[in-house]
């Protein structure tokens, strides 16, 4: 199905006060901390999150992204042997989403919506983990990776993360205006506050999850980018996490075009929007203390 979103701009909307919780939902450790995470030896390992949000809507919990789910763990080789061994996951229960969710005093049924930027294995490994939510994905990433419509590269998905048949949402490119982002879908009429912004590139279908509590928005942006110096007003990167991202490009042209909408977003709107992405630890814990 498709949803539709209210008229009313998303900018001008009755503001909510809703709780976000951030989880780590997979922490891996590659070799070669400098050049990934840009600062430590080049021998100690980095580390890497899979930035998780947990969010405590007026119908129920919404989860942004699930990270490595438990089936996962159980049978990694699913995941890809090269995958194991370049990102070197850590694969602890603990970590997934659902133990996460049942660690804070909910249960999983609670989870009534899983939001995913986009289909890849260290995103929506804990799909399955919630089999009674509904599942909100862009149409053109779920065409590729669900239905081979385009055919994705291959080993790129993970198509036992979603064998049980999970009941889709779709969302299209047809939306409203976001600062200036096009195509902006909300998740409903009852949360008209948390909103799907395309933002194609790292894969065809990605997106961006923005929530709004208060004053301000938290844009989870995904893999849109993957080191928090890549929004600087001097854009930095870490040369193999560098090479890691372009890798990884589905569309380089619209990622590096949509990752400088981002950096703009940023330097022009930093006090009403915070952007993080999936992966750099900074972002991740700056959230953590509330400093980001």
């Amino acid at each position: 199905m498709d949803r539709t979103m209210t008229r009313t701009p998303c900018s001008q909307r009755a503001r909510s006060s809703m709780k976000i919780h951030h989880l780590n939902t997979g922490t891996m450790c590659p070799m070669g901390r400098r050049l990934v995470n840009g600062t430590g030896g080049l021998f100690q390992r980095a580390r890497m999150v899979c930035h998780c949000l947990l969010v405590e809507t007026g119908d129920g919990l919404a989860l942004v992204d699930t990270g490595i789910g438990l089936g996962d763990i159980a049978a990694p080789d699913r995941l890809g042997r090269r995958w194991l061994r370049q990102t070197a996951p850590r694969l602890d229960p603990s970590e997934t989403a659902l133990e996460q969710v049942k660690a804070l005093g909910y249960s999983p049924a609670d989870v009534r919506h899983v939001l995913l930027t986009h289909l890849d294995r260290d995103h929506a490994g804990g799909v399955p983990d919630f089999p009674h939510a509904a599942i909100h994905v862009h149409r053109a990433e779920y065409d590729m990776a669900v239905q081979s419509r385009p055919a994705p590269p291959e080993g790129r998905y993970v198509t036992g993360q979603w064998s049980h048949g999970p009941s889709w949402t779709f969302y299209g490119e047809a939306g409203e205006d976001w600062f200036g982002f096009k195509g902006v879908r909300a998740l409903g009429d009852k949360e008209a506050d948390i909103l799907m912004i395309p933002l194609a590139g790292h894969t065809l279908g990605h997106c961006g999850i923005a929530v709004r509590s208060g004053d301000t928005w938290l844009l989870h942006a995904g893999d849109s980018y993957f080191h928090h110096g890549q929004l600087a007003a001097s854009p930095r990167m870490p040369l193999v996490l560098g090479y890691f991202q372009r890798r990884a490009d589905m569309d380089r042209t619209q990622r590096i075009a949509n990752q400088a909408r981002l950096r703009a977003l940023k330097l022009a709107h930093g006090d009403r929007v915070r952007i993080v992405n999936s992966h750099d630890p900074v972002d991740y814990e700056n959230c953590r203390c509330g400093t980001h």
